[in-house]
């Protein structure tokens, strides 16, 4: 199957609303835990639209036009010294399009975004410890673990 990637746009904000249902559902959300579509529209615009947008997204479009894939990211700093780091927050591929190629070309074009962004030091990215397929899929890339940093979160309603 033939895929276009490219940068999200405004005319996406439906579509990308639909493929964050899906992410949430993979990663064992069910009905309940589910955003209205109405407000993950409107969170989707603001992220990815608003003044200033809070990240950026590369999709993944079939031959049809579907929104198959994402991968979103935004820039942080500090990175090494003074530079900025792009950090993948999510990469994800509709199930039946893994292993085709896809996942690989999405991280060649954040590599390439990073590479030509001046003062961007590096790629960085979490997964689960619980997703086998995930950190096989990053360990075939010749991509290492990183050992020594501990992940923290907390609710901004409780915090």
């Amino acid at each position: 199957m033939t895929v276009t990637i490219r940068p999200a746009e405004k005319r996406d904000i439906p579509a990308v609303a639909q493929l964050i249902e899906e992410i949430e559902r993979f990663y064992g959300a069910n009905d309940a835990d589910i955003q209205p579509l109405e407000e993950r529209r409107s969170q989707v615009e603001e992220a990815l639209f608003g003044a200033p947008p809070l990240a950026s997204a590369l999709l993944v479009a079939d031959e049809t036009g579907d929104i198959v894939g994402l991968a979103a990211y935004s820039f942080l700093w500090p990175a090494a010294g003074s530079s900025h780091s792009l950090f993948l927050k999510e990469l994800y591929v509709r199930d039946a399009l893994r292993r085709q190629g896809i996942g690989v070309r999405l991280m060649d074009e954040l590599r390439a975004l990073a590479a030509t962004r001046r003062g961007c030091s590096r790629v960085e990215w979490m997964t689960d410890r619980d997703n086998p397929g995930a950190r096989a899929f990053y360990k075939s890339l010749g991509f290492a673990e990183s050992n020594g940093k501990i992940v923290y979160q907390v609710d901004s309603s409780t915090a």
